[in-house]
């Protein structure tokens, strides 16, 4: 994995911090020798996301729905907004609490590094994007979203948290940070979240048909989690302003997914075609120029490997 913590963080506030990809985030702060408060109100994020980590020294677990109140108690010198639905099922499940952790969250998550003078990285998504007319995809095309979609509450709500990122930095010069997340996967993804891997892979371990939506020839760009773990972290210690895509520009059909899901897993299972979602995006692919050159980063993980990985850990959590 690309070396990620040039910079000593003393104490790391993570907002979402039992979710998937904040609860990784969480262990590589505690491994680099920060303190960490992790911030989470559990409607998406699981306690057994962060349970190891809680007898490690310098681990704090506050749950708060930072929408309402972020309540630190202490100074830090980074804070890591992660806080929000992030997956179909949950954004469209709970529509008005993603868009107030995006807008309201987002604001208090703000304030707290500007009252501590903290480094602030502001967990986009290439959702803003849309469904693009551009790919791959690079940080200075606009997109091309539905503002009232049903994908909208998790669209807008990214696309205002960045607009209120970059205002707080003109405004207050706080030391704010953007990083696009694209299609992370990994440990620790819910079987039931809505997104294509974990139910890829829990029906292909279950031995039923995977679902693919469409005619399969809708693209992703799968990214390993602790690929994405670094990316996030050297944005960190970098300090630049983004916004910045993290996100593996190997691009896989839905449907070459599922057939390597059921070869990697040894499933008997078949693939079963089913209604697309609206404004399900056809591509989706990130141009990771300016991370290769401004950070020196980029994914380390393959989708065969990653995958083995994915599935070795499920198969776990279903023998437990």
């Amino acid at each position: 994995m690309t070396s990620a913590i040039s910079r000593k963080w003393e104490h790391a506030v993570v907002t979402g911090g039992a979710g998937f990809v904040g609860s990784h985030l969480c262990a590589a702060l505690l491994d680099a020798g920060a303190a960490v408060t992790c911030v989470d109100d559990f409607s998406t994020g699981r306690p057994e996301n962060v349970t190891p980590l809680l007898d490690r020294p310098g681990f704090t677990l506050v749950q708060a729905d930072v929408a309402e109140e972020l309540p630190v108690g202490r100074p830090c010198d980074l804070v890591l907004h992660f806080a929000s639905p992030a997956s179909p099922a949950d954004y469209l499940r709970l529509p008005l609490h993603t868009m107030e952790t995006g807008s309201l969250g987002t604001r208090n998550a703000l304030r707290l590094a500007q009252d501590s003078g903290a480094r602030f990285v502001l967990a986009s998504t290439s959702e803003v994007y849309g469904d693009p007319q551009q790919n791959p995809q690079d940080e200075r095309y606009w997109g091309n979203v539905n503002p009232v979609g049903p994908r909208s509450v998790y669209d807008e709500a990214k696309r205002f948290g960045e607009a209120l990122t970059t205002a707080h930095a003109e405004t207050h010069g706080t030391d704010t940070c953007i990083v696009r997340l694209f299609n992370t996967y990994g440990p620790r993804m819910r079987g039931h979240d809505g997104r294509a891997v974990p139910t890829f892979v829990r029906q292909a371990l279950a031995g039923e048909p995977l679902t693919v939506t469409g005619d399969g020839r809708q693209t992703r760009s799968l990214c390993y989690v602790d690929d994405t773990v670094a990316g996030v972290l050297a944005a960190a210690a970098h300090g630049m302003r983004g916004p910045v895509n993290i996100g593996n520009p190997g691009e896989i059909t839905m449907l070459d997914l599922a057939r390597l899901v059921v070869e990697l897993t040894g499933s008997g299972s078949p693939i079963r075609y089913i209604e697309r979602p609206v404004d399900d995006p056809a591509v989706r692919c990130p141009d990771i120029t300016l991370a290769r050159d401004k950070l020196g980063w980029e994914p380390r993980v393959g989708a065969e490997e990653g995958l083995r990985r994915t599935i070795a850990w499920f198969r776990a959590e279903a023998g437990r």
